[in-house]
């Protein structure tokens, strides 16, 4: 057996173990709801233990409120649906989504990203992939379906190998899942659990939606590079010499835009470039409504930092009821609202694990165990005050691990925020950066795992061009686009913030 062989062989029998350790974890609704139970268990023991721990917020002595008491359950019971409903990243998550799902209806966002592949010149192949795939995270889901499968079209037309279509694809689209210089469904839904941690704390705090924009912004360049040099000097020279052996009839072409698609896009563009001129245009006056009430723009009085989840759906909303009425694929207003309903039948699955995420979170800090963790945490992490880089970096790796185990970010986040938010605010870390460190850890190993939703769609692309394509054969492709994505994106956080380069609107690295 050859050394190249061997290791796809050890890669696969790595991830066999992977898969079988993964398989036994619960569903991460059901996660939840195991560890609802735990925090009530635990509130309940801890509740008889005095601590030497002050709260920051009372200055008086940390101490567990039993959330087994009967007064605590029924003040439970009555907060179940406002737990749900009040909780942020909800709300703001199915907004962009409505606006989203019009565009993805109407084939606004699906013709768009065919038409940058289609005029891109072939040596610029992998960057504009690359670069596709990370602007689709805008639409969720859609790069997974629409953007991976065209990465091996076009490459596969332009006569390089297929596979490393996809490998680039899937490293823009699920690889840098975080970072992007176009706002996001993610954005918010970060943004709401990462301000429900940091609320353990600082009641009041409040978050803004884009925090960590200028960071996956500049993230965005990083990824595009660092994708495009491994694809055409690493995966691509190891993967020339595969057959293309897939069945003939059923390879994939990439077809040219028909000219109502084109003249729908066009319209669309206009539509989308003229609603941000009048957008900039309106925050320029001093006094635009859009500032607070010092003339600012960027504070979280602002009301345009209020409408940023607004301003999301309108950006897709208008350009997709546009391109829909000009091509011909959207007939009325029925369209629309069915566009509206099917991006919602999406979501069904995230509503679930969010209604359990807010449960877990309201019991988690009523019982005062965020904070007392919180603060055992920070005594226990005194030493290393000093090296915020190790703390940030801890985070970066361990999200990284449990992201091989739990695909959800909204469900990993969920489970972390209330931990590391409050614990490194009082170690002075602000949650913008912990914020900013998960993101890095969470996007680095999506793309080598197979507990990933879309990782066995992703074999099945392949195997449309090579049929022996297993999981072994996906990950060993993928593993040197995680590795290096971990180690130069962590290290570029750590020089980012380091220099003191600005992470988002409202954002900071220290708290207070």
């Amino acid at each position: 057996m050859s050394d190249l062989a061997e290791a796809n062989s050890l890669t696969a029998r790595m991830l066999a173990s992977v898969e079988r350790i993964g398989n036994k974890l619960p569903d991460p609704a059901v996660l939840f709801i195991a560890l609802l139970f735990v925090v009530w268990i635990l509130s309940w023991l801890l509740s008889y233990v005095t601590f030497s721990y002050v709260d920051p917020r009372s200055g008086e002595a940390i101490s567990v409120i039993n959330q087994m008491s009967g007064s605590a359950f029924t003040t439970f019971l009555t907060r179940v649906v406002t737990n749900f409903t009040g909780f942020a990243p909800v709300g703001t998550v199915l907004v962009a989504m409505l606006g989203i799902g019009v565009a993805e209806y109407s084939g606004f966002i699906t013709t768009g990203i065919r038409a940058l592949l289609n005029v891109t010149a072939k040596w610029l192949l992998t960057p504009m992939v690359i670069l596709v795939g990370i602007v689709s995270h805008s639409a969720v889901d859609a790069g997974y379906v629409l953007v991976i499968p065209i990465g091996g079209v076009i490459f596969y037309a332009a006569g390089r190998h297929p596979l490393a279509g996809i490998a680039a694809a899937f490293a823009g689209v699920s690889g840098g899942f975080s970072a992007n210089f176009v706002p996001a469904a993610l954005d918010p839904m970060l943004q709401g659990i990462t301000q429900g941690g940091a609320q353990i704390l600082n009641p009041g705090m409040e978050i803004n939606t884009l925090n960590n924009y200028f960071f996956t912004t500049a993230s965005s360049l990083l990824i595009v590079g660092l994708g495009w040099w491994i694809t055409d000097r690493i995966v691509e020279p190891r993967i020339r010499g595969t057959e293309v052996d897939g069945d003939e009839e059923d390879l994939p072409e990439l077809h040219e835009l028909k000219p109502e698609e084109r003249k729908g896009l066009t319209w669309s563009l206009v539509a989308m470039v003229l609603g941000i001129v009048l957008l900039v245009l309106s925050l320029i006056p001093a006094d635009s409504p859009w500032r607070d009430a010092g003339g600012n723009l960027a504070t979280f009085q602002a009301p345009i930092m209020g409408s940023i989840v607004s301003l999301i759906f309108l950006l897709f909303l208008i350009p997709g009821i546009v391109f829909g009425y000009v091509a011909g694929t959207l007939k009325g207003m029925k369209d629309v609202i069915d566009g509206m309903t099917r991006s919602m039948h999406g979501m069904a699955y995230y509503l679930v694990i969010m209604f359990f995420i807010a449960q877990f979170v309201y019991a988690f800090s009523a019982s005062n165990l965020g904070t007392l963790l919180a603060l055992a945490g920070a005594e226990a992490l005194k030493g290393l005050e000093e090296y915020p880089s190790v703390l940030i970096v801890g985070i970066v790796l361990l999200t990284g691990f449990v992201n091989l185990f739990v695909g959800s970010a909204s469900g990993k986040w969920g489970l972390l925020a209330p931990i590391f938010v409050p614990m490194l605010m009082t170690l002075g870390i602000s949650p913008d950066l912990t914020q900013a460190a998960y993101r890095v850890g969470d996007s680095s190993t999506n793309i080598i795992t197979p507990l990933m939703p879309y990782f066995p769609l992703v074999v099945v692309y392949c195997q449309r061009y090579v049929k022996g394509t297993g999981i072994g054969t996906l990950t060993a492709m993928m593993l040197p686009y995680s590795l290096t994505f971990i180690v130069a994106w962590t290290i570029f956080l750590v020089i980012y913030y380091t220099l003191g380069f600005p992470l988002g609107f409202g954002a900071s690295y220290t708290y207070p």
